[in-house]
């Protein structure tokens, strides 16, 4: 594996018309790291990949792979893997051509083909459906086939535009561990757009938040998440945002308790609640309008006025309390 970083994006910027979709954004990624790039809708996430993969233009700054600058390499001669929300498989092709698809048309030995194509089958489970077509098979086993064609084409960088976002809930944890051990066993350098929080937590060896087309964040999911430099990045990654004396801070909503409400101290109303698996969520408002959740072993009565504790927070800038919970 080389030091140097197999991508490297450095102040990258993007327009549509007028407005600015994507703002001066930088990052590396080293060779067989996969980076989650985690966002809510509209946030810039597929603007960046297109404009990486060459889809779209940049407005400004570089975009370098393996050092070499691709401005102005068409998107065909990047030696990028794109990977869409949509599997766009040759429909009258069967599972085992379009793996083999990318090989051969690199003039791959057909002995070299043919092991790839039983690695990658190995990996995602194919073996069954390599004689079937596209329409014999569940959205979730074509994403696993648009996957191994992807990586057979062997890339050096692949990216992956929310590709369970129209697969079943309940598939899709299963293909989160697959994906997940496929780009690893395959040693492939990628980039992994969602909004799904757990998804991109889970996915990534590191994580970048953007907001707005900048990025927010990067570094390991852990550090990420446990340390929110911000109250949006916070709401949007599951805590409470609460105003304190000392300024504003983040909570969990496991790590609040409800406790009575005292003159002086915020009090809020518990608009709604019920049951999630073995506990209770509770969705309470301030009196500035904040929306707070909590998790309990008990319903709390609607209407209702409680008070708040915590033991675990963590301090956010000034300026950012009263934000609310995102889910």
């Amino acid at each position: 594996m080389s030091d140097s970083p197999r991508l490297e994006v450095d102040r990258l910027s993007a327009r549509w018309g007028r407005q600015e979709i994507v703002r001066s954004v930088s990052f590396s990624i080293a060779e067989g790291e996969v980076l989650t790039l985690l966002g809510p809708n509209g946030s810039g996430k597929t603007t960046l990949l297109r404009v990486i993969a060459g889809f779209e233009a940049p407005s400004s700054g570089s975009v370098r792979l393996d050092g070499r600058d691709l401005a102005g390499v068409p998107p065909h001669r990047r030696s990028i893997g794109m990977l869409f929300q949509e599997p766009s498989l040759f429909p009258h092709r069967t599972v085992l051509e379009n793996v083999a698809y990318g090989p051969l048309l690199h003039r791959l030995p057909e002995r070299e083909t043919r092991e790839l194509v039983e690695r990658l089958s190995s990996l995602l489970a194919l073996g069954p459906f390599l004689a079937r077509t596209p329409d014999q098979l569940s959205g979730g086993e074509r994403q696993r086939v648009a996957l191994a064609r992807t990586l057979a084409a062997r890339p050096k960088l692949v990216l992956l535009d929310e590709p369970f976002a129209s697969v079943d809930v309940e598939i899709r944890a299963e293909l989160h561990a697959e994906f997940r051990s496929a780009l690893r066993e395959f040693g492939a350098t990628a980039i992994h757009v969602t909004h799904d929080r757990e998804e991109g937590l889970f996915l990534g060896d590191r994580l970048a938040l953007i907001f707005d087309g900048s990025l927010d964040a990067v570094g390991p999911p852990l550090e990420v998440y446990g340390r929110p430099r911000s109250a949006r990045s916070a709401t949007f990654l599951g805590y409470n945002v609460l105003a304190t004396p000392d300024g504003p801070v983040a909570v969990l909503p496991e790590d609040l308790t409800i406790a009575p409400a005292e003159a002086g101290r915020p009090s809020y109303t518990v608009r709604a609640s019920g049951p999630v698996g073995r506990r209770f969520l509770s969705v309470l408002s301030g009196s500035a309008g904040e929306r707070v959740e909590v998790r309990s072993d008990r319903p709390l009565p609607v209407g209702s006025t409680v008070g708040l504790a915590w033991e675990r927070s963590i301090a956010l800038p000034r300026g950012g309390a009263g934000a609310g919970t995102a889910r």
